[in-house]
């Protein structure tokens, strides 16, 4: 038996029409036969849930499940000689019942529902550098009548001129993650001054969402450190500017080994009989996104198209020509609670390779 002097910072969502990310931190020393601290040694814990969006004030107490542990790769505290490490959380009541707001129990059941399709999901998060005291993207002017030059040398830029002083930012998240046994796989500059992009995957249903849950509380504590605010709005700045948003990339086994333009057409046919039960998974003003322009198809209108960047579904080039591979959804939003998203993906696709939709 070993014990171990640990800080554990627990992670949960809160009740928000936009979940946001909730903590709060226990000191302790855990005891355990395990070389290493495993979920299994970490204890449940409660919160106010009146605070929260998530109970009455008579009633208030809601409990913390813990499902996944991480290193705090982002601790600063480290040093002090505690174990540090980020444990998330699923939300339940008092009674052991699943609490409305945890949506991750429900991409569980889906995701084991639909475990034969083996899916395969990679997210690509944008998300805007704010500045908390003007309220416009890092690097802007402070003086609300100037506007930057036009979007053209931002995307993917180099130098100051095109990308800010963020950068420095940006590469301390990405080696904060893969530390953390994140799969964050890339980075980039985006469309907009300001407005960066890092994408995670490849992995299941449920690691996938834990996966941008944690990379995104990561990226607060990093940027909370330079005063530096993160938008998941879709919409940060109104005008002739890139929205951002969360570009879901997914595949199932026969679309990775065996595909077929009929496969393929059975899959897209039935996103797009779903489409207006994904868009109210796919984030809170996603409207103000989804236009028609701005690289984005209209919230009213599914379309899909090879190559396709204004369109709903793309369909990569690979993909187009040897008929199999993946395919993107182009229309979440920055801010959607993935286990949502990917739950909608989840279901819509798995009921094409179980039979439910006949293939077109």
């Amino acid at each position: 038996m070993s014990e171990f002097n640990c800080k554990l910072e627990y992670l949960w969502l809160d009740g928000y029409e936009t979940p946001n990310i909730r903590s709060k931190t226990k000191y302790t020393t855990i005891a355990t036969d395990n070389k290493f601290i495993t979920v299994e040694d970490i204890p449940e814990w409660g919160f106010d849930g009146s605070s929260t969006l998530q109970a009455e004030g008579d009633d208030s107490d809601c409990i913390l499940q813990p499902v996944k542990v991480y290193p705090n790769t982002v601790d600063e505290e480290d040093s002090i000689g505690m174990n540090s490490f980020i444990v998330l959380c699923e939300v339940y009541d008092t009674k052991g019942g699943v609490h409305p707001s945890n949506r991750r129990a429900e991409l569980r059941r889906l995701s084991e529902m639909y475990s034969g399709s083996d899916m395969w999901f990679g997210i690509e998060q944008e998300y805007t550098f704010m500045n908390v005291k003007t309220g416009r993207p890092y690097g802007w002017s402070e003086q609300p009548s100037y506007y930057p030059p036009p979007q053209g040398r931002y995307y993917c830029g180099v130098g100051t001129d095109a990308v800010g002083t963020t950068r420095s930012l940006v590469s301390k998240h990405a080696q904060a993650c893969l530390s953390a046994g994140v799969p964050l796989c890339g980075t980039n500059a985006e469309v907009m001054l300001g407005q960066w992009e890092y994408q995670v995957g490849v992995a299941g249903p449920v690691d996938i969402a834990d996966s941008l849950w944690v990379a995104r509380y990561m990226m607060e504590i990093l940027a909370e450190r330079e005063g530096i605010g993160v938008s998941l709005a879709p919409k940060p700045i109104r005008g002739d500017w890139n929205g951002s948003g969360a570009h879901i990339n997914f595949s199932t086994t026969r679309l990775r080994e065996q595909g077929g333009e009929k496969y393929i057409d059975s899959i897209v046919s039935s996103l797009e009989l779903n489409h207006d039960t994904h868009i109210k998974a796919y984030g809170v003003d996603n409207d103000q996104r989804l236009t028609g322009n701005h690289e984005t198809a209209n919230i009213n209108v599914f379309t899909c198209g090879d190559s396709d960047r204004g369109a709903s579904i793309r369909v990569p080039p690979k993909t187009a020509s040897t008929g199999k591979g993946y395919l993107e959804d182009r229309r979440p939003a920055s801010n959607i609670d993935p286990y949502a998203a990917v739950a909608a993906i989840t279901k819509t696709v798995g009921t094409v390779d179980a039979g439910q939709v006949e293939l077109v």
